[in-house]
């Protein structure tokens, strides 16, 4: 039966116990019982060919071994074996435990004694199910003596309450009559798995939620790791440009094109032993006219013995993955894809990319293995747990997530995307990191509310010289505009009543929202020099250089930046003396853009502003160190400081005042410039500090959200956590060498030629800022992901000193062949730093 009930009494059962999870989570409270449930006994029996248990080898007995723990199977022999003949069942408890051997069971005294096993053991543990198809499994089944005693007892339609998520549903439904009795649970796992350590706290478990995402959640994800599931991938056909590599370089801008008859089109993928696939998604787009796949079947099987696995049609609108093959049981050594149709009869298919999620044989879930101590060194508050206590609890979060799950759908409906926000999602949005459905609804709500593409494309006018005039002396010009940011606002705005504003709601797949001329550097703008603006734009902002004047007004430095010190040195917060509240909304609304398509706007702002763009909530103990870390440390100190050392350091100079982040001085109580600050009065001065300071900009920040919000459904907003929204706006911050190697492909180039040497060496001994200005030079973004081609540059295979030439509408890198790595790292670095305007193919206002 299914894991779930889909009525609204059951609906309604597991909404209350997630508000009592949401509360016991924040007060670091052991879980609801319910939710840790463990019934007492389980019955298995032996299946000898790994299939459904009902195999039909001749077999008289098998042999069960039996450890005193899990972890001593690794270093000992078993303690005893059980013999468990062909047809009889073995009973065992519903504590599992999951490791590097497989999916184990546990045995108790009294089950143990059963079997004749050594009167001594108090414990016994044996493996359920192996990571391998190797060897004999035990599969669960209902003992018949059982059910019909059951049936018996509570009426012939008796269905047993033996999994977690039933007894959620019959704890937490309210009904007439008496309610459904659990089978009896097994007392002591269910204290395991409600068990919270005495020093835990709730940001404990947050760290638990980024650590599980980052070790297991994300093990099975894409094709850009394809490889570790596919020995090869064959096409029937390709064009020059367009080869099957393109399946698999991560890149939606690229895609594998056939070069043959109509319906003969086939891609052939060559798994690796025991792979099982989860889901086989290829990535189309509707703009790609009648090379659209339509219809799509797979195959799969031994190479010449291929059945079909699925048949199904295509939407000709989508632009993004469908999944053509989910939830196979067994290992395929061939899986084919086969076009059987493009759209309006096309000829030809362009597939824009590969995506597989696999497991092997089985997937066993959570592994306790992964809790080891050299895993959690960037987890310092996981650090000196034990880890079988931080597996028990990431099972139980396990729970937590897929009961949040089981009534997202229903609390957002992704169908109406104006509806309120869920409160008490805030205050565990870092769970839903682990969600599986959160980012179906996101996709879903961002689709519900795009409006077409505009019918005509803006076309602006950017002088960049006096912009870049502007940026190196902001002082000349207070109304700044010159800057390319005022340029492109101005140039945007509708030139009658009659013309409509752009909503940047438009389809994901529309990458460019207008097309730049930039005066006095002709330029065919088929992207690049979109990007370029948008790169401007974010640079005049957030200016990535702590040395360069911040040119525009709408954002400043942080005092961590200013004083060069703390965490986030880097990082701007919304300037609280800006009221221009017009553009901090314009401000929003490129987020959101950004949000829904592929570019980035890249901006430097610390969790503190990320976190109010999505509804979290903010400390100052936690959040507001990233602003100003002196004044968090210093008013801690005064805390808890005596009276004497307060009378010392602060005397009769200490008043009713505090500075702000654009160092204005404001009072926090009338007349407070000359109202002295005593003892006895230091926490409330300190709790009218922290709340000035952490509501500084809060009419700014309303403003962006508020441009954001007419983008972006707010239900979107509910189901992003802060990271996923400064990610899907600003791109990965780290631009790494490994990340780089992922996303560059070298044409006319050999990976042993000096040139691909030298530029890897040269890429190594940069600093992230240099990568990142690199990549801005090349690709006119500034953030992962981005693709780049090298070629060789004009000269050949002479040694040259020339610059390296880039266009940044195709990506492209025109790399020259230097005497020596050094060189060759001076010239990339020069042309990263000087050389932003586009090679010029055009004659200025050339139309």
């Amino acid at each position: 039966m299914a894991a779930w009930e889909s009525t609204p009494m059951a609906l309604l059962a597991r909404l209350r116990c997630l508000l009592d999870c949401v509360r016991c989570l924040r007060s670091c409270q052991p879980l609801p019982a319910p939710l840790c449930y463990v019934p007492r006994e389980l019955h298995y029996k032996v299946c000898k060919d790994g299939g459904t248990g009902t195999g039909t080898g001749t077999w008289d007995c098998s042999l069960l071994p039996v450890w005193d723990t899990p972890s001593a199977a690794r270093h000992k022999l078993p303690r005893a074996t059980i013999e468990l003949r062909k047809g009889s069942i073995l009973r065992i408890t519903g504590e599992e435990y999951c490791d590097e051997r497989g999916l184990w069971g546990k045995l108790n005294k009294e089950q143990l004694q059963e079997y004749s096993v050594d009167p001594e053991m108090e414990e016994g543990w044996t493996v359920i199910c192996r990571h391998t198809d190797v060897g004999d499994r035990l599969v669960p089944v209902e003992s018949p003596d059982r059910l019909q005693r059951q049936q018996q007892l509570f009426g012939i339609d008796y269905k047993p309450v033996s999994r977690w998520e039933q007894v959620v549903d019959a704890t937490y439904s309210l009904c007439l009559g008496a309610k459904p009795k659990p089978v009896e649970q097994d007392e002591d796992a269910v204290e395991k798995l409600c068990f919270v350590p005495p020093t835990w706290s709730y940001e404990c478990d947050e760290d638990l939620v980024h650590f599980f995402h980052d070790h297991v959640a994300k093990e099975d994800e894409s094709l850009g790791s394809v490889k570790q599931y596919v020995e090869r991938i064959d096409v029937s056909s390709y064009t020059e440009d367009s080869t099957a590599w393109c399946l698999t370089d991560n890149y939606t801008d690229t895609y594998w094109e056939s070069d043959g008859s109509q319906g003969q089109h086939w891609i052939r993928l060559h798994m690796k032993k025991g792979t099982v696939i989860k889901k086989l998604l290829l990535t189309v787009n509707a703009k790609d006219d009648n090379y659209m796949p339509k219809r799509v079947a797979v195959y799969g099987g031994e190479s010449d013995n291929l059945k079909k696995l699925s048949d199904m049609p295509i939407d000709e609108t989508l632009v993004g993955d469908v999944c053509v093959l989910e939830d196979m049981s067994t290992h395929l050594p061939v899986i084919e894809i086969r076009i059987v149709q493009c759209r309006d009869d096309g000829i030809d298919v362009r597939i824009h990319g590969i995506k597989i999620k696999s497991s092997r044989e089985r997937d066993l879930g959570l592994s306790a293995d992964i809790f080891q101590p050299a895993n959690l060194v960037r987890y310092p508050r996981l650090e000196g747990t034990d880890p079988d206590v931080l597996y028990r609890r990431a099972v139980v979060l396990q729970r937590f997530v897929k009961l949040l799950d089981s009534v997202l759908p229903h609390i957002i409906p992704a169908w109406d995307h104006t509806l309120g926000t869920f409160n008490q999602l805030k205050s565990i949005k870092q769970f839903l990191l682990l969600s599986k459905c959160g980012a179906p609804l996101i996709t879903q709500c961002l689709k519900d509310s795009e409006t077409s593409k505009p019918s005509v494309m803006p076309r602006l006018y950017i002088n960049r010289r006096l912009a870049m005039e502007h940026r190196d002396n902001p002082a000349l010009d207070p109304s700044c505009k010159n800057a390319v940011f005022i340029q492109v606002y101005e140039g945007l705005k509708p030139s009658d009543k009659y013309e409509k504003a752009l909503d940047y709601r438009w389809p994901g797949g529309y990458d460019q929202w207008w097309e730049c001329k930039f005066i006095a550097e002709g330029i065919i703008d088929q992207g690049g020099g979109f990007r370029d603006s948008l790169a401007d734009i974010s640079e005049e902002l957030c200016p990535s250089s702590a040395d360069s004047p911040v040119p525009l007004l709408y954002f400043i430095r942080t005092s961590n930046q200013g004083n060069s010190t703390g965490e986030g040195r880097d990082m701007y917060v919304p300037n609280p003396s800006c009221r221009d509240f017009a553009r901090y909304e314009w401000i929003g609304q490129l987020m959101g853009a950004a949000l829904r398509g592929k570019e980035f706007l890249v901006l430097a702002l610390p969790a503190f502003v990320w976190k109010q763009l999505t509804g979290e909530t903010v400390t100052w103990s936690k959040d507001f160190t990233a602003v100003d870390s002196v004044l968090v440390k210093l008013l801690e100190v005064m805390e808890v400081m005596d009276k004497d050392t307060f009378e010392f350091k602060f005397g009769s100079e200490l008043t009713y005042t505090t500075v702000l982040s654009d160092q204005r001085l404001v009072e926090l109580i009338p007349n407070g410039s000359s109202t002295i600050v005593h003892y006895e009065d230091r926490k409330e001065f300190i709790r009218l500090v922290q709340k000035v300071r952490l509501e500084e900009s809060k009419e700014q920040i309303a403003a962006m959200q508020a441009g954001l919000l007419k983008v972006v459904p707010q239900a979107v907003l509910d189901l992003l956590t802060w990271q996923e929204l400064e990610k899907s706006v600003s791109g990965d911050p780290e631009v790494t060498v490994e990340a780089l190697k992922k996303l560059t492909r070298f044409e006319e180039l050999e990976q042993t030629d000096t040139r691909v040497q030298y530029f890897w060496e040269a890429l190594n001994n940069f600093t992230n800022e240099d990568r990142s200005r690199f990549l801005r030079f090349v690709t006119g973004r500034s953030r992962l992901p981005a693709p780049i081609y090298v070629y060789p540059d004009k000269s050949g295979s002479e040694v040259t000193d020339a610059l390296p030439e880039s266009s940044t509408c195709s990506c492209t890198l025109f790399l020259p062949k230097y005497a020596s790595a050094k060189i060759c790292e001076e010239k990339l670095r020069y042309a990263a730093y000087n050389c932003v305007a586009i090679d010029t193919d055009m004659s200025p206002w050339e139309e």
